[in-house]
């Protein structure tokens, strides 16, 4: 009979629990918006040399980008209950892209300038989606967007309970 390791099991339950409830309430938040925000405003830097559109795509593209880097970081390594953990916040990441995505037709949201869109503030998403000519149809990519998120979260849960289960390279040094 296979045996959890209760510590990874705890640990894995509360943060399906916890990014579950990110998935389902996106606008409350969550701990990590402080660590996407700079990732998210240093992707713009990141993409500069390729051209303004994305320039200012790489900010959403790299807060994502960054911890799906850790993912493989620790899928290399044959750390895969890390992974699955680390998997949280690429999803996490995502349904926050999704959040600035259906913002970009109103363009409520107050950003880093401390406007929103509205009044004038520069919104990456409005231009984006305007450029592309997919501006009246908002609702429908970021709905893809919030979709991506959701499954990656899901798959963090049932990875994370898995590699609870069974023996990774991790347990060889005990997490």
């Amino acid at each position: 009979m296979i045996r959890p390791n209760y510590l990874k099991l705890i640990f894995a339950g509360i943060m399906s629990l916890y990014f579950v409830w990110v998935m389902l309430t996106p606008m409350q938040g969550s701990f990590l918006d402080l660590v996407d925000l700079p990732i998210h405003e240093f992707g713009h830097l990141l993409f500069r040399p390729f051209g303004e559109f994305m320039m200012i795509a790489g900010g959403s593209l790299f807060q994502v980008i960054m911890p799906a880097i850790f993912v493989g970081y620790f899928v290399w390594h044959f750390k895969y209950y890390s992974a699955a953990i680390v998997l949280f916040w690429v999803g996490q990441s995502i349904i926050n892209v999704y959040i600035y995505a259906a913002d970009a037709q109103v363009m409520q949201l107050v950003l880093t300038s401390g406007m929103t869109g509205s009044e004038g503030s520069f919104h990456d998403w409005n231009y984006m989606l305007s450029r592309t000519g997919l501006l009246s149809s908002t609702k429908t990519v970021a709905g893809i967007i919030r979709a991506v998120g959701s499954l990656t979260i899901i798959t963090a849960v049932v990875l994370s309970v898995y590699y609870s289960f069974v023996p990774t390279a991790e347990d060889d040094h005990d997490l």
